[in-house]
């Protein structure tokens, strides 16, 4: 294929990690001349980054794939391949389907230009070996977003936790940490280019920790990590995410406090109120627990947004159960939170060990409740911010409207005023006069 045929259009589903791959897919394939396209129909190579988290995101992924049928229908050359963690957990079933010609894992990226040219010879490929070392830190991705303000930085690779519902141990292997230098040189980068904010990406951010292959006394934890980066620029953001609860230490909190452009936001994920639940998910904390690392928070960063993931009708969840998770958010009193039904996924040990014995009626029911708590507790939270001043990071133009501007406060919270000469990528002051359960409404002052 000659380079000027070469066009990939790419789809991306699941998480902000998921978002970065494609991103690192996308300069790995620049570097072997591909051009990226928005129109599937000027494609050579169609690529889909999948996500497995949920049962409902691989079934969307599988309609997604069968509609690309007809893409290769009108152009019997172009190549459909399959990125990430659905590609690592359903490999062999993948490369079976008809239009499927290559299956991808998340730390196998750099074989793209190798199995594209192995294609020629029309044999299907694949590659989902998982990595115990970090895959890809000297690649800068090629940014994808529209705003150029925000862009996120992988600072670790898998998981060690092994919660016993969820399959990313399976698709991205072991925790293993990049090194610090790699980040700080990317996230330079990034400002040197006109970015404004930084988001320090893995799937248990604060459980980081770099060790120098020459000297392994030498370490790098994840608050030292915040500060190097925090201290590239006053003017740069930084955020992070996704943190445990069992490893969001003190001097994390303490680092936050101590520079501004760290945002005041923390996202601690609790899944479930009830102890005898956290237990049967592995999550290595207890409803007590959690709640004196959320004390802690309140005590360092009183002003901080504490957002969260809730999993409703997990195996043998009771109704008792299911009210000391709404307890607990009321405890809590979170600005927002991920609420999702418990889906079963094959391997995890949660579906060999336990039956899947909630009712989908009952599973609703108490998703919906949890809904109707948490829109309660974010009107509640936002409402207490009117009257008062923020610093708003502008993103780009309203959802509503293109005489109102739109960005997120330090907490994480989106704001909505109207777009005078601002621009994005502008720190702006914005008075909150209203609010709706999501979204501040402002005016810029002085």
């Amino acid at each position: 294929m000659n380079n000027i045929d070469k066009k990939v259009y790419i789809e991306t589903y699941g998480c902000q990690m998921n978002v970065y791959d494609s991103e690192l897919a996308l300069s790995i394939l620049k570097d072997d001349g591909y051009e990226r396209t928005e129109n599937i129909e000027d494609a050579n190579l169609i690529l889909v980054n999948t996500c497995s988290i949920r049962d409902n995101a691989e079934q969307r992924i599988w309609g997604r794939v069968n509609k690309f049928h007809a893409e290769k229908r009108k152009n019997k050359d172009v190549i459909i391949g399959i990125l990430g963690c659905m590609a690592e957990r359903l490999k062999d079933k993948l490369l079976a389907h008809r239009d499927i010609s290559l299956v991808l894992g998340p730390d196998n990226y750099r074989d793209l230009p190798r199995l594209l040219e192995a294609l020629d010879n029309n044999n299907k490929q694949m590659s989902t070996d998982l990595s115990k070392e970090e895959t890809y830190s000297d690649i800068i991705p090629v940014r994808t977003d529209k705003n150029g303000v925000s862009a996120y930085i992988s600072i670790m690779r898998g998981c060690n936790n092994y919660c016993t519902y969820c399959v990313v141990p399976y698709t991205r292997g072991v925790e293993r940490s990049r090194d610090p230098q790699s980040i700080i040189n990317e996230a330079k980068d990034l400002f040197n280019k006109g970015y404004k904010e930084v988001n320090l990406l893995g799937q248990n951010v604060n459980s980081y920790i770099w060790m120098d292959p020459k000297n392994t006394s030498n370490t790098v934890d994840f608050s030292q990590l915040l500060e190097m980066v925090a201290l590239i620029d006053p003017k740069l953001r930084v955020r992070f995410s996704t943190s445990h609860p069992k490893d969001m230490k003190n001097s994390v909190l303490y680092t936050i406090a101590m520079y501004p452009n760290i945002c005041n936001h923390i996202h601690l994920p609790v899944q479930s109120g009830s102890t005898r639940i956290l237990k049967k998910m592995h999550r290595i904390y207890t409803r007590e627990q959690y709640l004196e690392r959320i004390a802690k928070i309140k005590e360092v960063l009183p002003t901080a947004g504490i957002t969260t993931d809730i999993i409703t009708g997990f195996c043998s969840e009771t109704e008792e159960d299911h009210k000391e998770t709404l307890s607990l958010m009321e405890e809590v009193k979170y600005d927002w939170s991920f609420m999702f039904q418990y889906s079963e996924r094959p391997g995890t040990m949660a579906a060999g060990r336990f039956p899947d014995d909630v009712s989908p009626e009952t599973k609703a029911r108490r998703l919906n409740e949890i809904i109707e708590l948490q829109t309660k507790l974010s009107m509640e939270s936002n409402k207490k911010d009117v009257g008062k001043k923020f610093e708003v990071l502008v993103e780009g133009f309203s959802k509503k409207s293109d005489k109102e501007l739109s960005g997120r406060t330090s907490e994480n919270k989106v704001c909505v005023f109207p777009a005078g000469n601002y621009k994005p990528g502008d720190y702006v002051n914005v008075l909150v006069e209203s609010c709706t359960s999501a979204t501040l409404i402002g005016t810029p002052i002085k």
